[in-house]
């Protein structure tokens, strides 16, 4: 199994629950990226219930994720996680290969890869 990302413990506990809540809890979760945001690329991360030709699939804490064997050289060693904070919580993605970020942090582009970038 080759695990292209990594998710903490808190992340799949939050993703779990929305897939209870969307009742979702025998999806997988796609991680992705695509054009678009102010640097060029942004981050998707959606529920699948297949895994398709291309995908590589891989487990976490008793998540199932699948990442396409195209999207998996620009989001190798990425790390997600889940933070709470006085404001609410939310999704943090760090990923090695982002050579520049956006303020808002769910764009980016990396040196091989910059995507279409787009007004903010």
């Amino acid at each position: 199994m080759n695990q292209i990302v990594e998710i903490t413990e808190a992340a799949a506990l939050h993703i779990k629950e929305m897939m209870k809540q969307n009742e979702e809890e025998n999806a997988k979760l796609r991680v992705a990226v695509k054009g678009g945001g102010c640097s060029g690329l942004s981050y998707g991360m959606g529920f699948a219930q297949e895994v398709e030709e291309d995908d590589i699939p891989f487990e976490l804490h008793g998540l199932e994720i699948v990442v396409s064997k195209e999207d998996a050289p620009i989001l190798q060693g990425t790390k997600i996680d889940y933070k709470e904070s006085m404001m609410g919580g939310g999704f943090t993605i760090d990923n090695p290969n982002a050579i520049a970020n956006c303020g808002c942090g769910s764009s980016f582009r990396t040196a091989t890869k910059v995507g279409t970038p787009e007004e903010c």
